[in-house]
């Protein structure tokens, strides 16, 4: 251990935080330093947690054994003994009865189909043998359903180690086992995703003696092969045959003492390797981790500190029917309401985007940008009924007389028909806005569901606003249409009158052969403008032409 009295209180002052947060069961959002083990099932976690211990404490069997986080605190002390945080006062002399109560508490949440909870359970045990240590132990990495497990247990424990060893206060134990490829380890590879450096993993390598004969583990163990900053640990655990013949724990770690001393291609690092050196680099690491964490942790919870002693000033003198606090809630809704209908319009955004669909202000930006130029496509022009239109209106404009020239009373009647069909698309347009303002209404207003008589007053008083501007806007619309209709401007640059006819053909002609240094779609756009507004005068000198005629 340390020999600085201050460093050696460091993990259990992080301990007492931890099973105040736990025990409060609320989110401070404060990421204490602590230590996550993960690794594939039967990789050995639980043999080198026990082995810390130097008791049989943890559930086994074929399958997941570790179904909830469990948070290991190790308390060096005069007396063994093992504790939980949900039985608090209550002392385990017996550790087979500490392994029943993890089974136990387990199925109390998780039930008895081989489910899993993020819910942890905190153990703390205190013993002479072992030194100040938080771990947490993880269940282990699958890749197949067993009994009633959901088929999706495997996405369900990664989002599980996720929680914990994506914090950037937490170190990662990467426990692998030498005798499976470690390049495929699953320890090694989640771990790489959150810590791709390397900074706050460190390597474990279990079953050692499991190797074939003539390999060895050497290169992972010198830091040579897949390097962390931390280095790794190599360590033997009781084999299947031990612990169902209750070798001692003692017993075992003479045994991969004797095994690293015996090795030729670990006797160089004997030093380094096993159990008791692993626990010790484990607790150095730890302290000086939570060393470096500390001023930052000492603001967080000042902060919070702060905020929570504002919180308890302002409700000490709190009175339910004070109605000065009434109104002030109601602005604060009012406000938030405002707030949140501006987002949704302006696309401003907030902390939750929607991606499953279009909403709010992308739905309106599709009305005027698709759906709105698409009604206007909708508007078919039909060359026959156009053509007797013409015949009918010129026709009537002579009456008993026979014209020698196009009338233009025959030809602004057939414009202002044509310029009238804009208005119903355009009133529709204005509709399909109004559907979609009052969608982003209703749905903020869910989140005052709470208080019903407020919800309804706000949605009558915007509703009420945005009948008022529809009615506005139709008039707009309605101004802008019989502006159209009242003049006819034939001197407008886009009008293509018989005299430009000719030179309008002879320049699209041109453009068409000069395309060259221009881009294709661009020549396209301006010759077929200018085609569509030639051929509807065409045809109306043509319809003109065929009366005369007749």
């Amino acid at each position: 251990m340390t020999t600085n009295v201050g460093m050696e209180q460091l993990i259990p002052l992080v301990n007492k935080l931890q099973d105040a947060f736990t025990h409060l069961g609320v989110s401070l959002s404060l990421d204490l330093p602590q230590i996550a083990v993960v690794g594939s099932q039967s990789a050995g976690k639980s043999s080198v947690l026990e082995n810390f211990v130097g008791k049989d404490f943890l559930p086994r069997g074929s399958g997941i054994c570790t179904r909830r986080p469990l948070v290991l605190q190790l308390m060096n002390g005069n007396v063994e003994y093992a504790e939980f945080l949900h039985q608090k006062g209550r002392k385990y002399t017996d550790f087979d009865a500490v392994r029943k109560e993890i089974e136990d508490e387990t199925d109390r949440v998780t039930g008895v189909n081989k489910g899993i909870s993020s819910v942890p359970i905190n153990l703390r045990v205190h013993s002479p043998h072992v030194l100040n240590l938080t771990l947490v132990d993880l269940p282990g990495m699958t890749k197949v359903a067993v009994g009633d497990q959901p088929p999706d247990i495997e996405i369900q424990i990664r989002d599980m180690l996720m929680q914990f060893i994506t914090k950037e206060n937490c170190l990662i134990l990467a426990v692998s086992p030498a005798n499976t490829d470690l390049a495929n380890s699953d320890a090694l590879k989640i771990a790489k995703e959150v810590d791709p450096q390397g900074q706050r993993t460190i390597g474990v390598i279990t079953k050692l003696d499991l190797m074939d004969d003539g390999t060895d583990a050497k290169d992972i163990l010198e830091n040579r092969l897949l390097p962390l900053r931390r280095g790794y640990i190599g360590v033997v655990n009781r084999s299947q045959r031990d612990i169902e013949g209750k070798k001692d724990i003692h017993a075992a770690l003479q045994s991969e003492r004797k095994f690293f001393l015996g090795h030729p291609s670990y006797r160089h690092m004997a030093e380094r390797m096993g159990t008791p050196y692993l626990q010790k680099t484990l607790n150095q690491q730890l302290t000086n981790h939570i060393r470096d964490s500390l001023p930052g942790l000492r603001d967080k919870l000042q902060k919070q500190l702060n905020s929570f002693e504002k919180d308890v000033a302002e409700y000490k003198n709190f009175r339910p029917d004070d109605p000065a606090r009434k109104t002030k809630a109601m602005l604060q809704m009012i406000q938030a309401f405002s707030n949140d209908f501006t987002n949704a319009i302006e696309g401003s955004g907030g902390d939750v985007v929607n991606t499953a669909e279009l909403s709010g202000g992308a739905r309106i930006n599709r009305i005027f940008h698709e759906r709105f130029p698409l009604e206007l496509v909708k508007m078919e022009l039909d060359e026959k009924e156009l053509r007797r239109e013409i015949s009918y209106a010129i026709r009537n404009i002579h009456a008993i007389r026979v014209g020698l020239f196009t009338p233009d009373l025959a030809f602004e009647a057939i414009c202002k028909k044509q310029i009238g069909r804009l208005k119903e698309p355009s009133l529709k347009c204005i509709d399909m806005v109004i559907g979609e303002l009052g969608k982003v209404i209703q749905m903020l207003g869910e989140k005052m569901a709470r208080y019903p008589r407020l919800r309804e007053e706000i949605e009558r008083i915007i509703g009420t606003h945005i009948h008022e501007c529809e009615q506005q806007c139709k008039e707009q619309i309605l101004i802008l249409n019989a502006v159209q209709l009242a003049y006819m401007n034939t001197n407008h640059e886009d009008f293509i009158g018989f005299a430009n006819a000719s030179s309008d053909v002879e320049v699209s002609k041109a453009q068409r052969k000069s395309v060259s240094g221009v881009s294709l779609d661009r020549a396209l756009c301006v010759e077929n403008a200018t085609l569509c507004n030639l051929c509807f005068f065409c045809l109306f000198l043509l319809v003109s032409r065929e009366k005369r005629l007749a």
